[in-house]
């Protein structure tokens, strides 16, 4: 992994304006043609665009039928747990299935304003309320705004790492990256939980001193109100609602909750890791993208991903950010498209000798953990 910065490396590059150099990697030595790349890549996006309709529209309404489906067939097999074990064990995975879809890709995608052409009150990103801890308007400011403007620029992007975790030499280690593998897998399990918390870490709403040239979009009583409002609801929904109302199988349920939800948090965590932070992303420095053209950010969304090779049901079941390359180029085309975007987007990287990075499962989550490992020392 390598910070690419501004710098010439020839005559010919020293004497182009700043605006063609700028995010020059500094490994690869190759700059692409950032108006070319452009317009391929803003063709591919028109054409996908324009076969988005119907066959879309029947796509989510399916999976949310689905999703309800598998959340009510989970919670009535965890009451029948008493018949038989196995019924509880299939109740939790249909739980933690439905989550998960919820989740993924019904919610980041909805979220994420994929279907708003649809025009449904319910199936907006305006008005989409996920099934976890984070509020959803926290949610679009600091990761469907933030993170996909700026995606790996260090000082702009505060998912990179989120906070907790040195994942690149662009920042100074500390005593405690010792023990960042520990703290990684802390935040997996309470993954919701940290998502939910972000923007108000980042706020300093509780701890630390607030940066001076940082605006807030909401007061930090606002922020606090829908932290504690939203999680509160959460905690209530999973562990007091549902268990009371499983009457004797009280603990059935309120286990049963407990595990779908650690399933959902573990899967959605290690699927995110593994689009961000495998061995080959790149990082940026901020005064090295101001001014980018649209060209020069689909460079930067490329360099700063990683897809992971599957099936289809692992594609729905990862909400498609196994094409987290073409989801990073293109927000807010519906991601199931992402599949038949994904060759050629990969043919026109190979014309500009751009690397994309793909690889299986345990490629790329091999490579999350020997990064979270290798950047713990100095």
């Amino acid at each position: 992994m390598t910070t690419h910065v501004l710098r010439s490396q020839s005559q010919d590059l020293a004497n182009q304006p700043p605006s063609s150099v700028k995010n020059e990697a500094t490994t690869r030595g190759h700059r692409p043609d950032y108006d070319r790349l452009e317009n391929q890549l803003n063709a591919l996006k028109a054409d996908t665009k324009n076969k988005v309709g119907q066959e879309d529209a029947d796509y989510i309404r399916k999976v949310i039928r689905t999703q309800r489906a598998c959340e009510w067939t989970g919670r009535v097999l965890l009451i029948l747990g008493f018949v038989h074990p196995a019924l509880w064990v299939m109740g939790v995975l249909s739980l933690a299935t439905a989550k998960i879809l919820d989740n993924m890709e019904i919610g980041h995608n909805v979220m994420h304003g994929q279907y708003d052409w649809m025009n449904d009150k319910h199936i907006n990103s305006k008005a989409y309320e996920w099934d976890i801890a984070c509020d959803g308007s926290s949610w679009n400011r600091v990761h469907n705004y933030e993170h996909h403007t700026y995606t790996n620029i260090i000082g702009k992007d505060r998912d990179f790492g989120y906070g907790l975790l040195r994942l690149s030499s662009d920042f100074r280690w500390r005593v405690k990256n010792l023990w960042q593998f520990a703290t990684y897998l802390v935040l997996s399990i309470l993954f919701q939980w940290g998502v939910s918390y972000h923007e108000m870490a980042a706020e300093r709403v509780f701890f630390g001193k607030k940066k001076e040239n940082r605006k807030n979009n909401v007061t930090h009583t606002t922020l606090k109100k829908r932290f504690f409002s939203k999680g509160a609801r959460q905690l209530v929904k999973d562990y007091l609602l549902f268990p009371l109302l499983a009457g004797p199988m009280f603990l059935w349920v309120f286990a049963g909750n407990l595990i779908a939800n650690l399933l959902r948090n573990l899967w959605t965590s290690t699927i995110i890791f593994c689009g961000h932070f495998t061995g080959d992303v790149e990082t940026f420095k901020e005064e090295d993208c101001k001014n980018e053209t649209q060209g020069q950010w689909y460079y930067r969304q490329a360099l700063g991903s990683s897809n992971i090779q599957g099936g289809n049901l692992f594609h729905v079941l990862t909400y498609h950010l196994s094409f987290q390359i073409e989801h990073h180029l293109f927000p807010d085309i519906p991601a199931k498209r992402y599949r038949e975007m994904a060759p050629k987007v990969q043919a026109i990287f190979k014309e500009h000798s751009m690397h994309y990075n793909t690889g299986s499962f345990a490629r790329q989550y091999i490579s999350v953990l020997k990064r979270i490992v290798r950047y713990s020392f100095p």
